[in-house]
């Protein structure tokens, strides 16, 4: 069986991953409060997380995994953004709202990581169908003496839990120096965090001992991971910025609500994702959804596909801070369109990978991709085997030997671009010929055409069609119609020049 290292960042350390039970490998990552849609700094952890999850599939079996990822859908950003739409004249009751926007942002999410690839989790609980377990788990924190309530609120008392900061690495001490936390007179400690809240009553609440409220943030995650995957589990995951308080405060409350049992075995941490080398922010105008992307994204692009986005991600290691950028995502489009282009006649191919695609994987995927993603999710070094394979299937083919090393070449290249989550007959139908819209430029053409068969000067119309032809653009032109689309190395930078 492939041995698996991954860094743990409580230990700091890369390790020899062993499941608590390889028949049962279990998985839980942070998802998102859906309020609004997702970022790129969103995508990221969803992608370095499936990753992990079909590389366990792969080991240990599909049937064997279960992966679990929440939707937190209570939280004060949520009633804020439901506020500003009655504001704005939405005159449905507050629950209403926050129901209906809800519903709409866990769609809109699910729909964008289906574009990138992400396959679903084996589970996705959403956090309000389970405030009975959060209730009952705050109660236990109180008669073990590691929560008090104060005028309506249950607070965690961090210095009951001798061992808060070890993920992060701090001490409380040095916390309380280094952070902004929240001041309330009803605080034992400045540290200490909120299980339960008041609920006005019109905001989304539910009885308790402690009065009509609602959950803090960190103890829906301990609920949730203890109800669907026990006490103890392999793998806990999600962004650094979940790493201090969200993943420390989870560490504390399940550890002390369940005394000997662990919580989590390995946590994995992904680093935060740049544009063009800055910080991703609206201030600088470089802040942009998946769904941003999706349906426009770059210059003179109809939308990027969501495998090329996928591709971005996969050339950086999930530990190192990500850099999106245009160059970038124009090389992997380069890429997967000359994959494709290997792989596209061969129809057989294509009905041989859907019937079984886990089991094609096993079948024909390179050790080097599997090896790679061993280590620690090495997504840079797969990627590089698969580079290696592709080069070696475009010999092949330029020599035109129909053979069983063809055949094989081209069952790898598919394997393992599935196995790091690039379909490639699915961005074949989707994506090649619809990354770039070119129909300004047909247009453009047609009346130049127009001219000339008036003026009987064609250097206008020549030109034009040199520029598209030396930027990789396929012009096809007839009697009736002019058509320009992207050829499998366009390169849109050298029409710049036209702008």
């Amino acid at each position: 069986m492939t041995e698996i290292r991954l860094h743990n960042s409580r230990t700091r350390k890369k390790e020899v991953f062993a499941p608590i039970a390889p028949e049962n490998v279990r998985m839980y990552v942070c998802g998102p409060t859906v309020y609004d849609r997702a970022h790129l700094g969103n995508a990221r952890p969803v992608v370095v997380f499936d990753v992990l999850y079909r590389l366990l599939r792969h080991v240990y079996g599909a049937e064997h995994v279960t992966y679990v990822r929440n939707f937190t859908d209570v939280d004060d950003k949520i009633n804020a953004r439901a506020r500003s739409m009655q504001a704005a004249g939405d005159t449905r009751p507050l629950n209403a709202i926050i129901r209906a926007l809800t519903d709409e942002t866990i769609a809109w999410y699910h729909a964008d990581m289906d574009a990138l690839g992400a396959l679903r989790p084996s589970q996705e609980p959403r956090a309000t169908e389970y405030i009975v377990q959060m209730v009952a788990m705050i109660a236990g924190l109180i008669a073990r003496g590691h929560a008090y309530e104060a005028e309506g609120h249950v607070l965690f008392d961090v210095r009951s839990y001798p061992d808060y900061g070890a993920l992060s690495g701090r001490s409380v001490d040095d916390m309380i120096a280094g952070a902004r936390v929240e001041v309330a007179p009803y605080k034992r400690d400045p540290m200490d965090f909120v299980l339960w809240k008041p609920s006005s009553a019109e905001e989304p609440g539910w009885d308790s001992p402690w009065g009509r409220g609602r959950p803090g943030w960190h103890i829906e995650c301990s609920a949730m991971s203890h109800d669907l995957l026990g006490p103890a589990f392999d793998i806990h995951g999600g962004g650094i910025d979940l790493q201090f308080p969200h993943h420390e405060n989870e560490i504390a409350q399940s550890c002390c609500a369940h005394p000997g049992a662990g919580f989590a075995n390995f946590w994995l941490h992904n680093e935060m994702v740049q544009v063009e080398g800055k910080k991703m922010s609206k201030s600088l105008g470089n802040f942009f959804t998946v769904r941003d992307l999706l349906e426009s994204g770059l210059p003179g692009w109809i939308g990027v596909p969501g495998a090329v986005i996928r591709y971005v991600f996969l050339l950086t290691h999930y530990r190192k801070p990500m850099d999106w950028r245009q160059a970038t995502a124009l090389t992997a489009k380069r890429r997967l369109d000359i994959w494709t282009s290997e792989i596209e006649p061969n129809k057989a191919l294509e009905r041989e990978f859907q019937k079984d695609r886990d089991a094609f994987v096993r079948s024909f995927v390179d050790p080097a991709v599997v090896e790679a993603l061993a280590d620690d999710l090495n997504t840079s070094s797969a990627l590089t085997a698969l580079v290696a394979t592709g080069k070696k299937l475009e010999g092949l083919n330029r020599a035109s030997l129909y053979s069983d090393e063809i055949e094989l070449a081209q069952r790898q290249l598919v394997a393992g671009c599935y196995l790091v989550g690039i379909d490639l007959f699915k961005y074949l139908s989707n994506g090649v010929q619809r990354a770039w819209d070119l129909a300004d430029y047909a247009q453009k053409l047609t009346l130049l055409r127009e001219t000339a068969l008036q003026t009987k000067d064609f250097s206008g119309i020549d030109a034009l069609k040199s520029i598209l032809l030396d930027a990789g653009a396929e012009v096809r032109m007839s009697k009736s119609s002019i058509e320009v689309v992207p050829g499998p190395n366009f390169d849109p930078s050298k029409l710049d020049a036209l702008k």
